[in-house]
């Protein structure tokens, strides 16, 4: 099973172009299920003379005449000494102890479905199996969850708690915090920004978004302030000299080891300063992305214009936002301030009641 999947993400990676965290989330679904299956003594490539439908036999095992276990999968080989077919009901019994045994969502067992699926779906298409026995398989029901914005107001006090920071990791929290909520970037594009994406005289970032796509996003004058202090004040601190005397590091926003900051690290600084600040909802980096969002429809902003400025590549993505309830907005900075002649954030308005 091992190679099978070693084969079918290296697949993934040359065909679809995936991103490195959607590739590990393959990884990690599908190592769960060759466990479950190793755990059960299956195997989900059948033997050549295999050629019976899906659902033949009273386990719906696909071909063989060994004997199968309660739950379908095939812990004996058939007289040829090899591994009987995998069954549907071994890759449903698969999915229902995600459910029952694991206790998961069922976001997270359809997720891991959709990685099965997927799977056997190039198998099949390879050849290395005569049916798909996930082929048939439903999906549990999904409801789409609104995302969820913060209040204009607890994106102040963020700001606010951030711009109390003087110390180097602090201009550069204080700086990341501006830039992602002035522009709505994900979290994965703003750790992988470089020095050379910003272009401060002309107020705009570079940003390298999925599937490659580029885009060009404009930089409202406080978070631009906030970087150019970073740049000047905070980077110079953090950065480690090489044995040679270079600085060859080209990430923008570095670690107190002069190394990229990560994910995880970002999710971190978001924590601290959520808790610092009061907010007490849970504040991830998604969630200022969605703030952005949801503040930026409300002050105005055309759906075709969000789209472009998120990175999606279908404006149906976009829409959620427009059944998103926001608060009146009011405005977060003192400045005026504008995209295109929209204000970045919005102006006037009340405050939470």
């Amino acid at each position: 099973m091992k190679e099978q999947i070693t084969n079918f993400l290296e697949s993934l990676t040359a065909e679809r172009r995936l991103l490195p965290n959607t590739l590990a989330a393959y990884k990690n679904d599908l190592r769960q299920f060759e466990e479950y299956l190793n755990a059960r003594g299956a195997s989900p490539v059948a033997v050549a003379d295999v050629t019976g439908p899906a659902d033949q036999g009273v386990n719906g095992r696909i071909g063989g005449q060994g004997r199968t276990n309660g739950d379908g999968t095939s812990g004996h080989p058939d007289a040829s000494g090899e591994p009987l077919a995998l069954s549907r009901e071994a890759v449903a019994g698969f999915f229902i102890s995600l459910r029952d045994d694991k206790g998961y969502s069922a976001a997270t067992v359809a997720r891991k479905m959709a990685a099965v699926k997927s799977l056997f779906q190039h198998l099949f298409r390879q050849g290395l199996i005569p049916h798909n026995p996930a082929a048939e398989l439903g999906s549990p029901h999904v409801r789409k969850p609104l995302p969820r914005a913060i209040s204009v107001s607890d994106v102040d006090r963020l700001i606010h708690e951030a711009d109390k920071r003087g110390s180097a990791e602090g201009l550069r929290d204080r700086a990341m915090l501006h830039l992602l909520y002035a522009t709505g970037m994900r979290v994965t594009e703003l750790v992988s920004l470089n020095v050379d994406d910003l272009n401060l005289e002309g107020r705009a970032v570079r940003c390298v978004g999925r599937a490659s796509r580029v885009r060009q996003l404009p930089i409202e004058a406080r978070a631009s302030r906030a970087l150019r202090d970073y740049l000047e004040r905070g980077r110079p601190r953090l950065l480690r000299i090489g044995k040679g005397g270079e600085t060859e590091q080209a990430a923008l926003f570095l670690n107190h080891r002069g190394q990229r900051l990560t994910r995880q690290g970002f999710w971190l600084v978001m924590k601290a300063l959520a808790r610092d600040s009061g907010v007490t909802d849970d504040v991830t980096p998604h969630t200022l992305r969605h703030s952005f969002a949801t503040h930026r429809l409300r002050d105005g902003l055309t759906l075709s214009r969000l789209r472009e400025l998120l990175g999606h590549a279908n404006i149906s993505t976009t829409q959620i936002y427009t059944q998103v309830s926001a608060e009146p907005l009011r405005p977060l900075l003192s400045e005026s301030r504008r995209i295109e002649d929209r204000p970045l954030v919005a102006s006037g308005g009340r405050d939470r009641r």
